[in-house]
């Protein structure tokens, strides 16, 4: 399964959350979830019960999306938290929160975290003074990331915008004099930013 490029909105009323997929206008009343709260396509408007096949599709479907993960990603994510002592779908859950495009955006340095993505790939941050520019690389504990000297003057009247409106969870310190974030501890299920049933994810996988 290759990129998906069609329109992110058609996403979050497919799965009838928000998923935030577009940053500020998700934000606005111009977000086509609050206007259309309806399933995309002819016959959107008629909501069929659904099976628990389908159920557990659907949050598959829906934690995929809001990570911007293919499936063969996604698949290889929960066969890493299987191997895991304790819960498997929290070990999920902080392997994604680990990924450094969603660091980056949950620091504030970018609006969605497709921005974060496309900013990490154009190798614009520094992972402990090295350029990666891998957005699935997964921060550790300690790790210090920040806007590499050469794109500091380009980004940083647009991060500091944008990190005035966004909160930062308790397990990253973030330095808007430097452009730098810190990752503390691992990644804190309590501070998410959608609520996710990683049970009906696992028994998905597990059939």
């Amino acid at each position: 399964m290759g990129k998906y490029i069609g329109p992110k909105c058609r996403l979050c009323r497919r799965e009838g959350v928000k998923l935030f997929l577009r940053g500020d206008r998700c934000y606005s009343p111009k977000c086509a979830l609050q206007r259309r709260p309806t399933l995309p396509g002819q016959h959107g408007r008629f909501r069929r019960r659904l099976t628990l096949y389908a159920l557990r599709l659907r949050e598959k479907q829906k934690l995929k999306r809001i990570y911007g993960v293919r499936e063969e990603q996604f698949r290889r994510y929960v066969e890493w938290a299987k191997e895991f002592k304790g819960v498997t779908g929290e070990a999920l859950l902080k392997f994604l929160e680990r990924r450094l495009d969603n660091v980056v955006y949950r620091a504030g340095f970018a609006v969605s975290r497709a921005q974060a993505r496309q900013l990490v790939s154009h190798g614009h941050f520094l992972v402990n003074g090295r350029v990666t520019n891998i957005p699935s690389y997964l921060v550790e504990e300690g790790d210090i990331i920040e806007v590499k000297p050469q794109s500091k003057e380009k980004l940083k009247a647009f991060i500091r915008e944008i990190a005035n409106r966004r909160p930062v969870p308790s397990w990253l310190t973030r330095d808007l004099e430097g452009l730098r974030v810190q990752v503390n501890a691992e990644p804190t299920l309590d501070e998410l930013e959608h609520a996710v049933d990683t049970s009906l994810i696992v028994e998905y996988y597990s059939r």
